[in-house]
């Protein structure tokens, strides 16, 4: 009875396996780039342009046949800080980065600096605009760190051209000013607005196209929570400070604003507040009370980027001590442990999950990069070590708290799974073994695993 209980549960951890959608569709154990010829690739090596192993990408984003991906001037040896693949070449699951929108953009000029210096985190818009939230920091772990001021460069997805480079205003950028990510608001293509997370000194910096002015916003629901700034990852114990950093759109609402989802780093919490009190510095900082506290995603659930898919209206996170992607339904009422539910979680695939994006065909994009043994330890170059993971967003949601399918619908699914399991299950038992089971006991131990499993499994 001992073995065929073990049996049961084996299956049913299968059947939960089953449930994790995301496939992996590109990976590198290290970063190469589309040279010009092969010449200048080696030419770039030995110069110290480009040094494989400081290469890290950070950033996702998709749009039409391109799938972009940043790659912050952290170290030295990035030649292109903002890359894209072509989607429709199948020829390989590790392709070569080709340079947006050309090498030159990232070639330093008389002053050291590039058109584009150091983005972690683009969002393309339904206005077919490329908007690219750069820091300005080059080597910024390194010992010589150079700065420039962050700015927002938009380009043109039809003509890759730039459009428009809005530097920030020196009022709004503080010393310690580190921006990491990028949310942007685009219901009016002409009222376009943008907001930047500033994960080094807490705040918002709001961008509106229309105007072509910024305005920094406070609260101190941006600043990390002293109590969740140790992290745990692959065996790396270190502490980060870092506050404001998620950032999720819903869609319209009925007034026409949206909300912004949002949350530091180093913090278990998600707070919410309508754009209405962003659009207007005046207007946040009279009403400190509109922005809210929703709720806490439980111990050990520090989170980093973060997404909302306005058809869905799910909320996508990464929870980066536990090498796992989860979600939560914005039209639930409750943001607590039991409406979230978990996307995928691989100790060895999704190691550091970085980025999060849905594009405009209802797919779900993710990116992991083992970044803290970047950053504390050293990759091995013989493993794979950065993936891109994909699924549409009905599967990847499919039987988890985010599920927007019928209850009943999906009861009926996972019963029929259960028969299925049960009739395997009850073919392998000997029916000349001598252990009577009954149908009953049968299912209530396959129950009772179900149980365990579920409530292991979180």
């Amino acid at each position: 009875m001992g073995g065929l209980k073990s049996l049961i549960i084996f299956q049913l951890v299968y059947i939960t396996r089953c449930m994790d959608q995301l496939h992996i569709v590109y990976e590198w154990k290290q970063l190469d780039f589309e040279f010009p010829t092969t010449e200048a690739r080696q030419q770039a090596i030995e110069n110290g342009s480009f040094i494989p192993e400081n290469n890290m990408p950070m950033g996702v984003e998709v749009s039409g046949d391109r799938l972009f991906i940043t790659v912050p001037r952290w170290r030295s040896g990035v030649p292109a800080s903002l890359t894209y693949i072509n989607l429709k070449d199948n020829s390989t699951m590790s392709p070569k980065l080709i340079p947006y929108p050309n090498w030159a953009a990232h070639t330093p000029r008389a002053d050291g600096k590039p058109e584009i210096v150091s983005p972690f985190r683009i969002r393309a818009d339904r206005c077919d605009r490329l908007w690219v939230l750069d820091s300005g920091k080059i080597n910024s772990l390194g010992n010589n760190t150079m700065k420039f001021p962050p700015a927002f460069l938009i380009y043109d997805l039809k003509t890759d051209k730039l459009l428009r480079k809005y530097t920030f205003p020196q009022d709004q950028v503080k010393d310690e000013s580190g921006f990491a990510n990028i949310a942007v608001e685009d219901r009016d293509c002409n009222d376009t607005y943008a907001y930047a997370s500033d994960t080094g000194k807490p705040g918002i910096v709001v961008y509106s196209w229309a105007k072509n002015d910024s305005w920094r916003i406070t609260h101190h629901f941006f600043h990390p929570d002293p109590l969740a700034c140790d992290f745990s990852v692959k065996g790396y114990n270190f502490s980060w400070t870092d506050a404001i950093f998620g950032l999720g759109l819903s869609g319209p609402n009925p007034d026409n604003y949206s909300t912004l989802y949002f949350h530091p780093m180093a913090s278990y919490n998600e707070f919410a507040v309508s754009t209405e009190y962003l659009r207007n510095q005046s207007v946040a900082d009279s009403n400190f009370e509109a922005f809210k506290l929703l709720g806490s995603r439980g111990p050990n659930a520090q989170s980093s980027a973060s997404f909302v898919d306005p058809k869905t209206g799910v909320l996508f996170y990464s929870l980066v001590n536990l090498n796992a992607v989860a979600c939560w339904r914005t039209t639930n009422k409750d943001y607590n442990m039991k409406n979230q539910g978990r996307i995928f979680m691989n100790d060895e695939t999704m190691v550091y999950p970085t980025d999060i994006k849905v594009d405009y065909n209802d797919s779900l994009w993710i990116l992991s990069n083992r970044m803290p043994i970047w950053m504390y330890g050293k990759l091995d170059p013989n493993e794979v070590n950065f993936r891109v993971f994909y699924a549409p967003v009905l599967d990847a949601i499919s039987h988890t708290a985010c599920d927007i399918t019928p209850r009943s619908d999906i009861l009926d699914k996972f019963v029929n799974k259960i028969k299925n399991v049960t009739n395997k299950i009850a073919s392998k038992i000997n029916p000349n073994s001598g252990a009577a089971i009954s149908p009953f006991s049968l299912l209530a131990t396959l129950v009772s695993s179900c149980l365990i499993v579920l409530t292991i499994s979180y």
